[in-house]
Order: structure tokens, then C-alpha cells, then sequence
């Protein structure tokens, strides 16, 4: 995002960053780049992360920001102005002595009450852009927003009601293989038409077996920052037309030739992941009219692929309050999966998943990693016992491991006084003071 916003004030300004970085107008301020600033006068552009960062930094990082915190600024500008009322992000505020201070965002929106609180942070709402609008106007894609249900087959629903953990029922309907058949065949169909198509999972396991399954290309956090770079590269290029990508795809990244977006796994009832998903496909295409008939067609589609009558369905409908009051509608697609199973079943040389051995291999793998998972979790749990109880033993001193319990309970449980009362008690000479005071006698405290 901080190469976006530089290349950004390079195209629109005549500001001169500068060949040389001792004399550029425009410095960064991230791990990789910490730019000299012009002593004049300069454009700054850095991250959340970096302004708050409140571990040990590097020689040069805390001189950068010495300098950084020590001088007055004209104008401090926040993108994605929403995450400021954070605890940790809002004391870029208290770092940054500046004389105005302009908020940016396109999703105004939080999960909980906190919104609120860029009155006083920042200041009032000066001005907000109705998308449709903008849409009508050209200077957004016409999108049309589909809900594709997917009904689970009778095993993974059979396993969905009997499971009581939350994550193995996540992968349960996430691994649907109806839905696997619904996402097959709309990959099929778009990249027919040359779409460029990106395909969210906030799942990393699974956006791993789909990516892999449908060999595309995937990116998720583990993915080191040059190959991450090299895979956007290829897709803007058109060298790729499909990408898998988990949620470090939502913000900073600039895909504008992107036009189909396939979601099959979210950020529970999340609104404002929502929007921001939907932004990846928003920049006007070739296509797009600017002379008011924009909404005629639709050049851009928003498929999210539910599975039927499990919690994934609540979720979405939550998910979908922020756009809907922006005036986008949702098209709920029921019947999409029989089109798509029928076509998978004609595929060649090989059906996809149309046999029921197929489906039982998928929920064998969802329930041998869950079972997996819970083992693992399980036997750490039995490790700690056993160390635990080696430590108060005191057969192993040189045991270098903090126990930590999760206990409730009032103050006194905390002091470890939980049920216990305390008995006034001496030894010594103190045996003497106790006798004296109990015949009544007066004590010369020089004779003790």
C-alpha cells in the first residue's frame, strides 16, 4: 500500500520524489525503505504498523522516528480511516503533532461501538459518496452481488449436526463438495469469457486443497512478499487469470483488471469485509459507460457460495447489511448447484466429485484434521499436567516453563486465599510478647 500511495502522488502531483533519496519530496517509512526526509518540506507515507510499533527497533528505525515524532506536520492524512479507533492504531494520533487532520475510507463501518469515536479523533463526516452513484456516474464497475446455495451432502450434513466444535464444522461446510462443484463450474464458465477471477477463503486449509485442486495460483500470509508480488504481477499482466487469496487480499492490493470475485469462506458475520472484497472488483472496466447508462449491464460479478441450512447462512446475511444499505440487492441463486453437479458429471476424461467415494475421501480428511487438531491440543494439555506436576515435585528444578491456569474467581482466589482464613501465630521470643499480653502485664520493650 505505501508503494501504491507513492506511485499514486508521482502520477497525479508534480511533487519530485526524486531519483536520488537524499533529495526526493516523497520518503517511505517501512521495514524495507526508511527514505531521508527533505529538511523543507515532504511527503511521508508509512504504515499503522510502523507508527505503532511498540517493541525494541532498530538504530535506524528509532532515529527515523525521532525525527518523525519531533516535527510539525501541515496535514495528516489516515486511509482506511476505520481502523483508527483500535486501541493500539488510535496512538498514531498522540505520535503525530499535525495542524489538520483528513480521514479516508470507503467502509465507515465496525464491528462494534467504536465508529463513534472518529468524532473526536478526527473530526466529523464532511462529505460521503453514495456507491450507486457513482456507479451511474461510470466511476464505479456495475456489479451484480449473487448468494449461491449449496446444499451439504447427507454425510457432511450427517457430521455437521453430530460435531460440537466449531472449527470442524467451519471446514465441514467450507469443504462442501457441492459447493467445490458450484466453484468449479463458475471458474469454468469465466474464464471461458477471459475474466480475470479472484477466489477468497479466509480458511488458509482451504484455500490451499482448492488452490491446489483447481491449480491456480494462491496467496495467503505465509507467502514471502517477492513471490506475493511476483504472482500480482502475472495477474495484472494477464498471464494468470485466476487467484486464490485469503484476507490479506481485503485491503492494499490494486488488481483493477479484476472482475469476478468467488467467496467460499468468510470472516464470520463481518459487514465490513464485505465491502472491502467487493472494492477488488469495483474500478471501471473497458465497459464501463460514464454517460449515465452504466447500470444498464452488468461488467462485474460478487458470487458467495453458502452452504444451505448450516451457520454459514447467518453469517452471510449479516455480512451483506452494509452493501445493501448502500443499495446493492443480492440475487440468492437455489438451484445453481444442480446445473453445476450435472456438469461435473459430464466432465472428461473424469467426472469431478460425482461419486460418492470421492465426497467420504473429502470428509475423511475434514475429520482426520480436525481429529488431528484436537489431539495435538489434547496431548499439550496432558504435557502440561505432567510438567506441572514434575515442578511441584521438584524432581526437575531446571524445568524452564511458566504454568499458567485459567481460573475464576474473586480476588482472594488470585492472592491464593480462595477458602482460606488466617491464624495469628509466634515463635521465639514472640512467645513471650503473646504470654505478657495475655496476663495483662506491662511490658518494657528494652527487656526483650
Amino acid at each position: 500500500s505505501v508503494e501504491q500511495w507513492k506511485q499514486q502522488f508521482e502520477k497525479w502531483t508534480t511533487i519530485n520524489s526524486g531519483s536520488n533519496k537524499d533529495t526526493g519530496r516523497i520518503a517511505r517509512f517501512t521495514s524495507d525503505h526508511q527514505d531521508k526526509m527533505h529538511p523543507d518540506g515532504c511527503i511521508l507515507v508509512t504504515t499503522y504498523t510502523m507508527m505503532t510499533f511498540s517493541g525494541k527497533r532498530t538504530a535506524q528505525s528509532q532515529a527515523f522516528m525521532e525525527k518523525l515524532v519531533a516535527r510539525d506536520w501541515g496535514l495528516l492524512m489516515m486511509d482506511e480511516v476505520h481502523v483508527v479507533p483500535a486501541n493500539t492504531f488510535r496512538r498514531v494520533i498522540a505520535n503525530v503533532k499535525a495542524h489538520t487532520r483528513l480521514g479516508l475510507t470507503a467502509t465507515l463501518v465496525r464491528e462494534d461501538d467504536l465508529i463513534a469515536d472518529l468524532n473526536f479523533l478526527i473530526g466529523p463526516k464532511l462529505y460521503e459518496a453514495n456507491w450507486m452513484d457513482l456507479t451511474k456516474a461510470g466511476f464505479l464497475a456495475n456489479v451484480q452481488c449473487l448468494e449461491v446455495w449449496c446444499p451439504m451432502t447427507p454425510e457432511f450434513m450427517r457430521e455437521y449436526l453430530r460435531s460440537d466444535r466449531m472449527r470442524q464444522q467451519q471446514l465441514l461446510y467450507i469443504m462442501n463438495p457441492k459447493k467445490m462443484q458450484v466453484v468449479k463450474f463458475l471458474l469454468n464458465k469465466h474464464q471461458s469469457r477471459g475474466d480475470q477471477i479472484i477466489v477468497f477463503s479466509d480458511d488458509v486449509r482451504a484455500l490451499v486443497y482448492y488452490g491446489r485442486r483447481f491449480e491456480g495460483q494462491i496467496i495467503h500470509g505465509g507467502t514471502p512478499e517477492f513471490e506475493r508480488q511476483a504472482v500480482l504481477r502475472l495477474f495484472r499482466e494477464g498471464s494468470i487469470n485466476t487467484l486464490f487469496i485469503s484476507k490479506v487480499g481485503d485491503t492494499s492490493i490494486d488488481l483493477p483488471e479484476a472482475n469476478v470475485i468467488i467467496q467460499i469462506a468468510s470472516h464470520f458475520g463481518s459487514r465490513r469485509q464485505e465491502a472491502q472484497r467487493l472494492g477488488r472488483i469495483l474500478r471501471p472496466k473497458e465497459s464501463t459507460a460514464q454517460d449515465g447508462t452504466n447500470t444498464d449491464s452488468f461488467n462485474a460479478f460478487f458470487y458467495t457460495c453458502v452452504s444451505k441450512d448450516t451457520s454459514e447462512m447467518y453469517y452471510c446475511t449479516k455480512r451483506q447489511q452494509y452493501l445493501i444499505d448502500q443499495g446493492y440487492t443480492f440475487k440468492v441463486l437455489t438451484s445453481l448447484h444442480e446445473r453445476a453437479a450435472e456438469w461435473c458429471r459430464k466432465q472428461s476424461p473424469k467426472a469431478f466429485l460425482s461419486t460418492k467415494k470421492e465426497q467420504v475421501e473429502i470428509l475423511r480428511d475434514v475429520l482426520e484434521e480436525t481429529a488431528l487438531a484436537g489431539d495435538a491440543q489434547k496431548a499439550e494439555s496432558e504435557e502440561m499436567k505432567f510438567l506441572r506436576a514434575e515442578g511441584k515435585k521438584g524432581e526437575n528444578r531446571n524445568l524452564e516453563v511458566d504454568f499458567f491456569e485459567k481460573r475464576s474467581g474473586g480476588l482472594s482466589s488470585v492472592s491464593g486465599g480462595g477458602g482460606k482464613s488466617y491464624e495469628e501465630r509466634s515463635a521465639g521470643k514472640g512467645n513471650k510478647l503473646m504470654k505478657q499480653r495475655k496476663s495483662n502485664k506491662k511490658i518494657n520493650i528494652f527487656d526483650l
